[in-house]
């Protein structure tokens, strides 16, 4: 498997501190989506949860993350890759799959496989796309 390339803050227009790498290093290092509590729990002994929370907010602005919901109502937050861009309106869009698996329970984006194209009703506008399939990893497949 090829390596992915190095995220540098600056970037996506973000000043480099220590927060923010810290955070950006848990992403990298986990390889999966991860939620606010997954973060904090990582990194509580080092950083408070009001600024790990301004550091996902910050990361989510600048287009550095994406947010994944989950089977229980629930967010995470995923790397955003080649994949994800934004639209003529300015909005982020990640239109691919997230994978959860019922056994180790990770949310995995599947960068090709994509949504498919919904045509809405007229008047409606989209914003945002989300799939969540749900099944056995490769990792637990075993």
């Amino acid at each position: 498997m090829a390596a992915k390339p190095e995220i540098k803050l600056d970037q996506f227009g973000l000043r480099s501190t220590g927060s923010r790498q810290a955070v950006l290093a848990a992403f990298q290092q986990a390889g999966y989506a991860l939620s606010q509590g997954d973060i904090e729990q990582a990194l509580s002994s080092q950083f408070d949860r009001v600024t790990i929370y301004r550091t996902l907010k910050s990361f989510l602005a600048s287009g550095l993350l994406h947010k994944v919901l989950d089977d229980q109502g629930g967010i995470k937050y995923a790397l955003c890759q080649e994949t994800c861009h934004h639209d003529s309106n300015h909005h982020h869009q990640h239109d691919h799959v997230h994978f959860k698996c019922t056994q180790c329970g990770q949310t995995t984006c599947l960068e090709t496989v994509h949504i498919p194209q919904i045509i809405l009703p007229e008047h409606f506008i989209k914003q945002e796309s989300n799939l969540l399939i749900q099944g056995v990893c490769r990792g637990c497949n075993r």
